[in-house]
C-alpha cells in the first residue's frame, strides 16, 4: 500500500502559500489602509485620495496575481474555485480577508513545537481580531454607501461605527440602519459573521469554564458517607 500525503495539496503549492501568508497579510492592511483613506479623506483632499486609490488597485492586483499562481500550482483547474471558495469570494471582496488571520496564525505555529496559547484562548484571540477588522472594513463600506443616500440615518463615520458595533453584538437597535441595496448586502454579510464570532466566543468561553469546574471537583475530597 503506497503512503499518501496528509496534505494532498502539491508541495510546490504548499510552499507557495507558507511563503506569501505573512506578504499578503501586510498587503491586506495596505488595501485596508487604502481604502479608509479613500473613503474618509475630505474632498478637497485629492492627492491622497488619488495616492489611496492607486494603493487599493495594486494590492488588488497582488490578490489576483496570488490567487492565479495557486490555482496553477493546485492541479486543480477549475475545481479551484469550488474547492477553495473563500479564496474566490475574498478575492471577490478583498475587505473580507479577516477572514484568512487562522491561516497566518496556522502558518506561524508550524515554526513552533507547542502554540503559546490554549485552544479557548487561540479560539477567542482569533474571534476578537476577526470582530475588530471586520467591524471597521464593514463601517467604511457602509459609510462610503451611505452618507450621501437619501433618507440615510448613517451621516457620518462615527455613526457607521455605532451601527457595526451594534451589528456585530446582535443589539441591533435600529437607530442607524443602511438604506441603500449595497449597505444592506454588507449589513447582511456582518450579521452572519457576528452570529458565527459570537458563538465562537462564547462556545469556548463556556468550554473553558466548565473545564476550570471539572478540575476543581477532582481536587476536592470525597465526602464521608
Amino acid at each position: 500500500m503506497s503512503d499518501q500525503p496528509s496534505d494532498p495539496a502539491p508541495l510546490s503549492f504548499r510552499r507557495w502559500e507558507q511563503r506569501t501568508e505573512v506578504p499578503l497579510l501586510v498587503v491586506s492592511l495596505v488595501f485596508l489602509l487604502g481604502y479608509a483613506v479613500r473613503v474618509l479623506a475630505p474632498a478637497g483632499a485629492g492627492f491622497w485620495r488619488d495616492l489611496a486609490l492607486v494603493l487599493v488597485c495594486a494590492a488588488w492586483l497582488v490578490f489576483v496575481g496570488d490567487y492565479v499562481v495557486r490555482l496553477r500550482l493546485s492541479g486543480l483547474g477549475i475545481r479551484f474555485v469550488r474547492v477553495h471558495w473563500l479564496d474566490t469570494v475574498v478575492l471577490l471582496l478583498p475587505l473580507l480577508r479577516p477572514l484568512r488571520l487562522i491561516r497566518l496564525y496556522t502558518a506561524v505555529q508550524r515554526h513552533r513545537r507547542q502554540p503559546r496559547l490554549s485552544l479557548y484562548a487561540r479560539v477567542m484571540a482569533y474571534a476578537g481580531v476577526s470582530a475588530l477588522l471586520l467591524g471597521f472594513s464593514a463601517a467604511l463600506a457602509v459609510y462610503h454607501q451611505e452618507h450621501t443616500a437619501a433618507g440615510a440615518s448613517i451621516r457620518t463615520f462615527g455613526d457607521s461605527v455605532w451601527w457595526a458595533c451594534a451589528t456585530l453584538t446582535t443589539v441591533g437597535y435600529g437607530d442607524a440602519v443602511p438604506v441603500t441595496p449595497s449597505g444592506r448586502v454588507v449589513a447582511s454579510g456582518l450579521m452572519a459573521c457576528g452570529l458565527a464570532l459570537l458563538g465562537a466566543v462564547t462556545g469556548s468561553f463556556s468550554s473553558w469554564m466548565l473545564q476550570v469546574f471539572r478540575r476543581e471537583d477532582e481536587k476536592r475530597p470525597p465526602e464521608g458517607g
